[in-house]
C-alpha cells in the first residue's frame, strides 16, 4: 500500500478535526498525529481524509482539491475494500474509521460518510459506485432506498453495515437523481419526497436509512443543500 502513495508525507505533527459517526463534522482540533508514526515496532500509522464529494486525501494535505486526491484505482479499492469501524484503541473519537494494510494502520475521518456514490453504472444490473472504484466498489441500485435528509437536502443511500450502513450520494450525481423524485402536491419546496420514478415504475421510498441519523442532527448541516 505505501508504493501506491502519490502525495507526500509530513514529519510534523497535525492536529486533526473530529469526524462525528454521524457524519457531521466537529472544528474542535483534538488528535494529534505525523504521518507515518511508529507507535510500535514494525507499525505504521497514516490519516486519511474523505470530502462530500467522494475524493480522499492524506489528512494533512494543505490544499484539498482534484490534483491533489488519490486517484490509482488499485489504491482506493484496496483500501476502501478493507474499511470498517475504528474500534482499534487508537485515534477513535477523530478517526472513526480504519483500512488495515498487513503492519499499517490507515485512520479514515470524512466531512459526511466514508462510502460516497460518486456514479451509477448501467449494465445486466444497475450499480452505484462509490469512492472511485468503479465497478470494483459498487452496490445495487435500490431506488426506493434513496433517502433525503429533511435539513440538509442531501441524498443517501444504504451500503454496507461494514462501512456504517449508509453511503452519501455526492452533489452531481444526487442532482441528476433529483428530477425523478415525486413530492406530495404542494410540497416540493419545503417537503420530503414521497416517492422516485425509475425504470418505468413508481417506487415508493422506504426511508430506511433515517434510522442511521440520530435525532440530534435534525436542524443540523446545510440547509437546502442537494447531495
Amino acid at each position: 500500500m505505501l508504493l501506491l502513495r502519490t502525495a507526500a508525507l509530513s514529519g510534523r505533527a497535525v492536529a486533526a478535526r473530529r469526524c462525528l459517526p454521524t457524519g457531521f463534522t466537529s472544528f474542535r482540533s483534538t488528535a494529534a498525529y505525523i504521518q507515518g508514526q511508529s507507535p510500535e515496532p514494525r507499525i505504521r500509522e497514516y490519516f486519511y481524509y474523505m470530502d462530500h464529494q467522494g475524493q480522499l486525501f492524506l489528512d494533512d494535505t494543505k490544499m484539498k482539491n482534484f490534483v491533489t486526491c488519490f486517484k490509482d484505482k488499485q489504491f482506493l479499492v484496496f483500501f476502501f475494500s478493507r474499511l470498517r469501524s475504528n474500534q482499534s484503541g487508537r485515534y477513535e473519537d477523530d478517526f472513526p474509521f480504519l483500512s488495515l494494510c498487513g503492519r499499517e494502520r490507515n485512520f479514515l475521518r470524512c466531512d459526511d460518510r466514508p462510502v460516497v456514490f460518486t456514479h451509477l453504472l448501467q449494465g445486466d444490473r444497475e450499480l452505484l459506485s462509490y469512492c472511485g472504484g468503479a465497478e470494483k466498489l459498487a452496490v445495487p441500485f435500490r431506488p426506493e432506498a434513496l433517502y433525503m435528509h429533511p435539513s440538509s437536502g442531501r441524498v443517501y443511500h444504504p451500503c454496507s453495515e461494514r462501512s456504517g450502513g449508509v453511503g452519501l450520494v455526492r452533489s452531481a450525481l444526487a442532482y441528476e437523481l433529483s428530477t425523478f423524485f415525486v413530492y406530495a402536491q404542494g410540497e416540493r419546496q419545503s417537503g420530503l419526497p414521497t416517492h422516485f420514478i425509475w425504470g418505468g415504475q413508481k417506487h415508493t421510498l422506504t426511508n430506511e436509512v433515517a434510522g442511521c441519523f440520530p435525532a440530534a442532527e435534525e436542524g443540523s448541516g446545510q440547509q437546502g443543500e442537494l447531495g
